[in-house]
């Protein structure tokens, strides 16, 4: 089983479907810095939604919320179809988790819509960039760093970690990699969701200081019907991500992911807390 499967096996608690629950672990290949890679987390609440039995459709759009780091053990997703129409459905989820002392405390709560798509008149206004292709670039590790970067390739196109933390003042918040799992895994939604929050804080790009930053909060918006996801299978993804405002301890940041073909998959965008 590839490690990212494993991270998103899920078991059903009980029969009862209001809501519907799932029984997770957290996975040590997908380790953080003080809890599991938020990209991995998003995609497991993801997970759950499309093992429910009344599901309708493929995601559209899911927002997660971080309310506070999980821990190393098991937790609970819970998953509630709040109101299905004729092709969309609204979904609320949250995972639990016990705390020291055994009470069940909310550590992520979610919103997320599928809905049934229908071919209609199409158009891209956010054409994949010209960038060198991946076998042009060296891979670069980041193994040693945290756990979850080794299950990741990835290749900087521009805009990469600063190679030295001197506190100067960059002039663009901008990010091009080449991105891919690592051993390579046919892309999913789940997967694909996981990939939209790969990027370092754009802070360390802007400022070349390391600052303790994470995500609070990050929407992903799934464009790619399951017949592209197949198209693209284990190939690479152009993933591209810039901040817009740094204010206050909070900035957010904007991401697109294409697949080699020049089909965007998704979008994303986030806030994010960083220490000054």
């Amino acid at each position: 089983m590839h490690a990212f499967d494993a991270a998103l096996r899920l078991e059903p608690v009980g029969t009862d479907r209001l809501p519907a629950r799932f029984a997770g672990h957290t996975s040590a290949d997908y380790w953080n810095m003080v809890g599991p890679f938020g990209g991995s987390t998003a995609a497991v609440v993801l997970a759950a939604i499309l093992r429910h039995p009344d599901l309708l459709g493929a995601p559209l759009s899911i927002t997660v919320n971080y309310a506070a780091a999980l821990t190393q053990g098991p937790f609970e997703v819970q998953v509630l179809p709040a109101r299905t129409n004729r092709s969309t459905q609204h979904w609320t989820a949250a995972i639990v988790q016990n705390n020291e002392d055994g009470q069940p405390q909310v550590v992520t709560t979610a919103t997320a819509v599928t809905a049934v798509r229908r071919e209609t008149w199409s158009l891209s206004d956010r054409p994949m960039p010209q960038v060198p292709a991946p076998a042009e670039l060296p891979a670069r590790g980041f193994e040693r760093a945290m756990a979850w970067l080794g299950q990741y390739e990835m290749r900087p196109v521009s805009g990469s970690i600063p190679e030295t933390w001197d506190d100067r003042l960059g002039t663009d918040s901008t990010t091009r990699l080449w991105i891919r799992d690592q051993p390579p895994r046919p892309l999913d939604f789940c997967s694909l969701l996981a990939c939209s929050d790969v990027f370092f804080p754009r802070v360390w790009l802007r400022r070349a200081t390391y600052t303790p930053a994470g995500t609070v909060s990050i929407t992903t918006y799934f464009h790619a019907s399951a017949q592209e996801l197949q198209a693209t299978g284990p190939g690479w993804l152009l993933g591209q991500a810039s901040a817009q405002e740094f204010r206050n301890g909070f900035f957010d940041q904007s991401a697109q992911l294409w697949n080699e073909a020049g089909v965007l998959l998704a979008t994303s965008h986030q806030i994010v807390y960083y220490k000054a």
